[in-house]
């Protein structure tokens, strides 16, 4: 029933040898690695009184290496994302492994699922620099299978699966699953791609049949298009460039603020209601790591849950518009094709042509139409700091101002969601019922927080937590 042991955090190659050894300890895995009096045939060890090994005189049958769990490493912050391939590679080159992995085969083929962390990427590095890490990881492993499929002498290559580890919401890599499977790296979807659903998308996927149906078909399709089609192909040299000059861009403005901001920290714990979420026990985990207030320590499911909550949605957007500036405003060696004309029109043939660029600043769209900066100032009154209230929320409000201006200018698009009618609508339906749930939430957590903790406070504080969420959706 269990096929897969993940490892969670995975940061060097001793994590995937431990996996190794616990199973060898518990029986799951028989033989040893690299074992050179091993015979040609898996066998178990032979039992007490058994008939001796050939060439080893008293000895006992030695089993060629095999094991029961496929040990999936996850990476999940920016550092690990950048070191998965050098990992695996050294993984790999250790004596053994490779046919240990052939020979563990639980059906057709001989497997290597990895798993790679969209939500812990993202509170480290923010919405483009997560992605794009995410991005060129992809690209890396496939080459690094690639060779070792080339290498591979007798017996089946191994076969690299993508495990996508995404959340309901954008900051945690939500969004339409069709057209994110289609904004995969060239040769990352081979017949087969793996992913979560979490949390309320469970429910609002699959609860009824006929939607889950269709949900399903809907990966199907775009597997096998990604597969067969071949819509997706190799980003040109200046689009990766430009994407890694964004990215750096971006992370830098998104860390300058979370990270490198005295009294952040003290911001965010005051301003959204994660201490409510965090005590009200309705997730499944400690809200926090460690018993501190660091955002390090925080886990990224509370994390973004808390900025939809106040209608920021900051994990989905922040740090973009100033990276656009920044590209736009560089000065390169003096060439013709330096202009600021130029430059903008090189991000714009970026989005028409690249679908991974294209799905991402489609993704923040839709996070920024559900963003309001109105309603996300209330919630920054609960911060009794005034002069600190006043120095982040304007840093925050410039931002978003900047990454709509940067949206519309590479898009073309004059309003939000203006390709997606459909959602467009439901937001314009849905949200007039959840406006009046965040005055009341402010209200609540200000009484709450001034002493008032008695069970209707709380009772109110939770159902207004899940009205939100029920209405924002892919909330986490």
């Amino acid at each position: 029933a269990i096929r897969h042991y993940i490892i969670s955090h995975t940061e060097t190659v001793s994590d995937l040898l431990e996996v190794l050894l616990l199973q060898k300890e518990v029986g799951l895995m028989r033989g040893i690695l690299n074992d050179p009096h091993a015979c040609h045939s898996v066998y178990d060890a032979a039992p007490q009184g058994g008939l001796p090994a050939l060439g080893r005189p008293g000895g006992v049958p030695s089993a060629q290496a095999s094991c029961d769990l496929i040990v999936v490493p996850l990476f999940e912050t920016i550092e690990d994302l950048r070191n998965a391939a050098p990992i695996m590679r050294e993984f790999y080159a250790l004596p053994g492994v490779a046919q240990l992995v052939q020979r563990s085969r639980h059906d057709q083929y001989n497997e290597q699922d990895i798993m790679l962390g969209y939500s812990d990427s993202n509170k480290d590095g923010g919405i483009f620099t997560s992605n794009w890490e995410l991005y060129r990881a992809e690209i890396a492993l496939v080459e690094l299978f690639d060779q070792l499929a080339q290498n591979t002498q007798g017996g089946r290559a191994i076969q690299l699966r993508m495990f996508h580890g995404r959340g309901g919401t954008v900051g945690r890599g939500g969004g339409p699953s069709y057209q994110a499977i289609l904004a995969q790296p060239p040769g990352t979807v081979r017949g087969q791609i793996r992913l979560t659903e979490q949390g309320e998308v469970i429910g609002s996927k699959y609860a009824n049949p006929e939607i889950g149906r269709r949900n399903l078909e809907t990966l199907v399709a775009a597997t096998l298009e990604a597969t067969l089609l071949q819509p997706t192909k190799s980003a040109t040299k200046p689009f990766l460039q430009a994407a890694d000059a964004l990215s750096q861009s971006s992370m830098a403005a998104y860390r300058r603020l979370v990270y490198e901001t005295p009294g952040f920290t003290e911001y965010f714990f005051d301003s959204t209601p994660i201490r409510e979420i965090a005590e009200l026990n309705i997730g499944s985990r400690p809200a926090s790591r460690k018993a501190s207030q660091k955002i390090e320590d925080l886990r990224a499911i509370p994390w973004g849950f808390s900025w939809g909550q106040c209608r920021l949605t900051l994990p989905g957007w922040y740090g973009f518009g100033s990276a656009v500036e920044e590209f736009m405003s560089q000065d390169g060696a003096p060439s013709p094709k330096n202009t600021h004309k130029d430059k903008l029109a090189l991000l714009q043939q970026m989005y028409k042509q690249w679908p991974f660029f294209k799905t991402l600043l489609s993704n923040m769209d839709m996070v920024m139409a559900k963003s309001d900066l109105a309603l996300a100032s209330r919630y920054s009154e609960l911060v009794s700091d005034a002069r600190l209230r006043k120095k982040i929320f304007t840093a925050i409000e410039l931002e978003w101002h900047r990454t709509t201006a940067a949206l519309g200018m590479i898009t073309g698009d004059k309003q939000r969601l203006a390709h997606n009618a459909a959602l467009q609508r439901s937001i314009r339906h849905r949200f007039p019922y959840i406006d009046p749930l965040h005055h009341l939430q402010v209200e609540l957590v200000r009484r709450y927080r001034a002493g008032q903790t008695d069970e209707r406070i709380q009772r109110g504080i939770h159902i207004s937590i899940n009205g939100i969420a029920a209405g924002l959706r892919n909330t986490g």
